[in-house]
């Protein structure tokens, strides 16, 4: 057995955000605004939406982690995509012009095939496009 410490979104596992009802996920994830959650041991203000078969994931401040947040945020968002018949999944990360920025993180989003973007709508973020069935 792993001493790793499971990582949770604001005090639920990974399943238990899946197993989350669709109107719940609606109400409180895909409402439109910008939400602040806690990851693990990070603080993210960040906005999801479905646009044109594609999750779209864009996070405006990440604070904290280190310990596998992103990853853990992956694969809950591939599981989510498959499960709601969803073709791409994309990540909009604005770590660019930061007042603090975190360089482990711009080495983590580059290290994963981020690169730095100008996305309609968004602006110039790290920004990625995967299919739903790629390993990112």
């Amino acid at each position: 057995m792993s001493n790793r410490r499971a990582i949770t979104i604001e005090g639920y596992s990974p399943e238990e955000i899946l197993e989350l009802p669709a109107d719940s996920l609606n109400a409180f994830v895909f409402c439109g605004e910008p939400i602040v959650f806690r990851a693990g041991s990070a603080e993210i203000l960040g906005q999801f939406q479905i646009q044109d078969g594609a999750l779209i994931l864009e996070f405006v401040q990440i604070d904290g982690g280190g310990e596998g947040v992103l990853p853990t945020i992956s694969m809950i968002a591939r599981q989510y995509a498959r499960r709601e018949g969803l073709n791409r999944i994309e990540w909009r990360v604005h770590a660019i012009d930061c007042a603090n920025p975190n360089l482990k993180l711009r080495r983590v989003l580059e290290r994963r095939g981020f690169e730095i973007r100008d996305v309609p709508g968004s602006g110039e973020c790290y920004n990625l496009v995967a299919t739903v069935d790629d390993d990112d």
